[in-house]
């Protein structure tokens, strides 16, 4: 095997059968088993594993290049062609050092500054790509990359009582932690005020009793669930090790962990997630963490917008016209002005996942170089081809599956984790998770104004009561208090300095800036997505650092 990242948690089974057809084994790793499950299946390896990974063979008999990444994108691929070199990593820098050309992609910047993430497969680097979650690829010598997807991850709802899917979550939940779960170093687990890292805590207990859990937050009000998860954890019988973070060393330790992305990502919470990785690197190797949970069973509150909208799929075409029209008009921050907007909006238009930054109008004014015919919508375009006869709240699920969880949520879980040495395992994000909860109705996701209503239901014999039905914040940060305050000089000189005027319109950041510390609007999202690309740049680009060193 000339590369493996990840890890394979049914590796013990995979051995067991491959051994009963004779296949012999030197050592217990699960890289072994990678490479005695290909010389049985060969390019049907990755549909075979159940875990996190990217790896690549080289099939010296069939002089074949094969590789893979995990179904859902937890582990990086990257990958470039050049001079007839192919060049893979789990790092796109560890490839860039050994490029000639490098040059930065600006289509996928025009996408990253309405995403706030480069939308896969596709880098800043134009000459660096990725590899797709679920998909395999094989490589002859001098022939061409053929890409194939094993695994496609479609919903489609089976009728089946609450009762039944109650028990089917809480049997593979049991089951997923158990498995991720198998380890010869220490194993923790991250615990927010939230109910998905707190049934991940719960269960993990039931298996680890001494297990311990890791908590981050702020000291501004509103802005820390500490206090929540110490309860939680109280409540479950295991210590929780929290830390506070400063904005000081938020603005201190930023580039580092962008020179860690490998690519920009303007998602504020990476940055506490680099802390709490630091924390529970000082006691255990592994952590267990709740991604995917919000994707697989309905978990963002956006996901209650079609029944909020529901009054406007019966309104005759040219009222929705006239109420959109009205919208238009109506002055930026106006009460209704949002709903009237989304309603008359269709969905392939509005929803593009959890992030929407700069529109194409603000991009013509942001970019000097804007380039035409480039919408961002053309990222979402074939997911909701794929999805013509789902419901509104799986096209939802699948659209977030396909950007905003591959792009911004793993992306950030495995960088700031591996840039303290802690490997991140995330239960949720498994193949037989996955196919229970594929088969849930909207009906029992989004219900009464909740979300993620059956896992809820699921959680009610093992969560604490306090976390069963609290508002998701995922991890919060003050970055629009910030914004105005501790770090409104740092910002301006870093746009000052930043020598991105040929792609960046300086002075319409600036305005943001003091429209935003002037109260006139919230553009703390905007301004922090560029300011995030200028570190990049100078990073990448300028090459103002050196954290190689």
């Amino acid at each position: 095997m000339d590369y493996f990242n990840g890890e394979v948690y049914n590796y013990v089974e995979l051995r067991a059968s491959l051994k009963a057809d004779g296949l012999t084994f030197e050592t217990e790793s699960d890289t072994e088993v990678i490479i005695a499950t290909y010389a049985k299946y060969k390019e049907k390896t990755a549909e075979k594993l159940r875990g996190m990974f990217g790896f690549v063979i080289w099939d010296k008999v069939e002089n074949t290049v094969y590789g893979a990444r995990d179904p859902f994108g937890i582990k990086p691929f990257f990958y470039a062609e050049e001079n007839g070199k192919l060049y893979m990593g789990s790092e796109k820098k560890s490839i860039l050092h050994a490029l000639k050309n490098k040059k930065l992609d600006e289509v996928s910047l025009q996408n990253y500054m309405t995403y706030q993430f480069v939308p896969e497969p596709d880098t800043l680097t134009a000459e660096v790509k990725r590899l797709l979650p679920g998909h395999y690829f094989t490589k002859k010598i001098g022939g061409e990359m053929v890409f194939t997807q094993y695994f496609k991850p479609e919903f489609a709802a089976v009728s089946k009582s609450e009762d039944t899917f109650i028990k089917e979550i809480r049997d593979v939940m049991y089951d997923s932690v158990k498995m991720h779960m198998r380890s010869d170093v220490p194993v923790g687990s991250f615990l927010s005020g939230g109910i998905d890292s707190s049934i991940i805590a719960a269960i993990a207990k039931e298996y680890h009793p001494a297990i311990k859990t890791f908590s981050v937050g702020f000291e501004r009000d509103g802005f820390s669930e500490i206090d929540v998860a110490k309860e939680t954890a109280d409540k479950l019988g295991v210590e929780n090790i929290s830390y506070v973070i400063t904005p000081q060393e938020y603005m201190e330790e930023l580039p580092k962990i962008v020179w860690h992305m490998d690519d920009p990502l303007a998602d504020p919470a990476a940055i506490p997630l680099y802390f709490l990785s630091r924390e529970a690197r000082k006691q255990v190797t592994v952590a267990l963490s709740g991604e995917g949970a919000d994707e697989l069973f309905g978990g963002y509150n956006i996901y209650n917008e079609p029944n909020s909208l529901s009054m406007f799929n019966k309104m005759p075409q040219i009222f929705k016209s006239l109420l959109g029209n009205v919208a238009k008009v109506m002055p930026e921050g106006m009460r209704g002005k949002s709903f009237l907007e989304r309603g008359t909006t269709p969905m392939e238009e509005r929803y593009i996942g959890n992030a929407k930054m700069f529109t194409e109008a603000e991009k013509r004014i942001l970019l000097p170089g804007y380039i035409e015919g480039h919408d961002y919508t053309n990222i979402t375009k074939p997911f909701y081809d794929e999805t013509k006869n789902y419901g509104p709240v799986e096209r939802m699920q699948y659209i977030d599956m396909h950007t905003w969880l591959r792009g911004d949520i793993l992306l950030k879980a495995d960088r700031m984790t591996m840039a303290n040495s802690l490997e991140v395992r995330v239960p949720f994000l498994d193949k037989e998770v996955f196919n229970v909860a594929k088969q849930i109705p909207a009906s029992l996701k989004t219900t009464n104004g909740t979300t993620k209503y059956v896992l809820r239901k699921a959680a009610e014999t093992f969560v604490p009561e306090h976390v069963l039905n609290r508002r998701k914040l995922g991890f919060p940060v003050p970055i629009r208090h910030w914004l105005k305050d501790e770090m409104n000089e740092w910002v301006k000189k870093i746009i000052h300095e930043s020598e991105t005027d040929h792609l960046i319109n300086k002075q319409y950041v600036l305005q943001l800036l003091d429209d935003h510390s002037a109260g006139k609007h919230d553009y703390s999202r905007k301004i922090w997505t560029v300011v995030i690309f200028m570190i990049w740049y100078s990073i990448y680009i300028e090459e103002k650092y050196n954290f190689t060193k």
